[in-house]
């Protein structure tokens, strides 16, 4: 979702068409169309492994329909790329509750239990989820310590963690959602790549190009 776009949740009026990935017949990605290098390298976790970050907001139904596709994509990448996913915030409400709404299932190990069943909620169980009370219901339905989990979201840890991405997220420019940082130096979308799943072959051809030295 364009930053111009978030008050909106209609994926009609948003979304992208749909391209097949590209081949050896259209050639590669072109740099300015397809994806954007850097001006300034951003830093990663781990200077030993390439890094992959999608930044995303719970919020955008582009999101949502990419998460099915990511995770498949994710469980094939090898080990020496490790891939993390960051929440921006376009504005303070409601992206900042939902930044510490992710960090916090984060902390809590929780990724691979509630992270889809957050998406489900405010897609498709049309739950905005946008106050603490919503959140703490949300998370106690499924089977979390509500008091806990609130009291982790929020946390000095957490609020760290929101400060650190809008920095990264202002470092790589990011102004849409879902969007894909390549090892500090590239980002791609299917906004600039014409649909998520050529995002993530334009990804797969950035890290090769990078293992190459590029």
């Amino acid at each position: 979702m364009n930053r111009r776009d978030f008050t909106t949740l209609s994926l009609a009026t948003t979304c992208v068409g749909l391209l097949p990935a590209f081949g050896h017949a259209q050639g590669g990605p072109v740099e300015g169309k397809d994806y954007v290098k850097l001006s300034q390298r951003q830093p990663t976790q781990d200077p030993k492994k390439l890094e992959v970050v999608e930044f995303f907001w719970y919020g955008c139904p582009h999101c949502h329909a990419f998460e099915p596709m990511l995770e498949t994509w994710v469980k094939k990448l090898p080990p020496d790329i490790t891939f993390r996913r960051l929440p921006v915030a376009f504005r303070e409400v409601p992206f900042v509750l939902h930044q510490k709404l992710y960090f916090a299932i984060e902390a809590l190990g929780l990724v691979d239990t509630l992270h889809r069943k957050v998406f489900t909620a405010m897609h498709v169980e049309r739950n905005p989820l946008n106050t603490p009370e919503a959140i703490g219901d949300f998370v106690a339905k499924n089977g979390v310590d509500k008091a806990k989990f609130l009291d982790v979201m929020n946390s000095f840890s957490v609020q760290t963690k929101a400060r650190q991405a809008a920095a990264l997220s202002a470092g790589y420019k990011i102004d849409g959602t879902p969007a894909i940082g390549i090892n500090g130096s590239y980002y791609t979308s299917g906004s600039l790549a014409g649909s998520n799943d050529r995002a993530l072959a334009i990804t797969d051809h950035l890290i090769a190009q990078i293992r190459k030295g590029g």
